[in-house]
């Protein structure tokens, strides 16, 4: 019978790559800073004359768009640098014949997945497509190098405001 004797060269390889890999994920963050916006834009189509309306609707406040009253509380995006995530809560009411409304949707919509809550209703839909006129600014986060340190501090103090080199890869995002 013989005994297995435990490599150490890859143990001690494993342990440098599980605690590297462990400092790189502590070095950027979870998930990114939401932006709060004063408006937000939805498209709406009027399935009986084949008509599409871009529907800019300020927060709080109600546009009509046929015999439907649309009223967004909040629209939330995310910075351009990041992927995108743009969701408003929004409620919509019917306006029958007899002038009563009936609420025919409330909860939240998001403008990357439109048909998952999107009203759809026998004459009208309508859906999230963004946020405008943001409320604040995100800050930009410090750029991590592999070395731990931010970018830019160990610069000398006239180079900090440089531009970053063209030759970085750009990112892109798909809507």
């Amino acid at each position: 019978m013989t005994k297995a004797i435990p490599n150490t060269s890859l143990s001690r390889t494993l342990l440098a790559s599980a605690l590297a890999s462990g400092a790189l994920a502590a070095a950027t963050p979870a998930s990114a800073e939401r932006i709060e916006n004063g408006v937000a834009v939805f498209s709406a189509l009027d399935k009986v004359t084949a008509t599409i309306k871009k529907l800019e609707v300020p927060l709080n406040e109600t546009v009509e768009f046929g015999a439907l009253k649309v009223t967004p509380r909040v629209c939330y995006s995310r910075p351009p640098t990041e992927q995108p995530k743009t969701t408003t809560f929004v409620e919509v009411d019917e306006v029958g014949l007899d002038g009563g409304q009936k609420r025919l949707f409330t909860g939240w919509m998001f403008a990357e997945s439109p048909a998952l809550n999107a009203v759809e209703h026998p004459v009208f839909d309508v859906w999230l497509t963004g946020c405008a006129q943001p409320k604040s600014q995100v800050a930009q986060r410090p750029v991590v190098t592999p070395a731990g340190d931010a970018a830019g501090a160990n610069v000398p103090a006239g180079e900090a405001g440089e531009a970053p080199p063209a030759d970085l890869p750009r990112r892109r995002v798909r809507r």
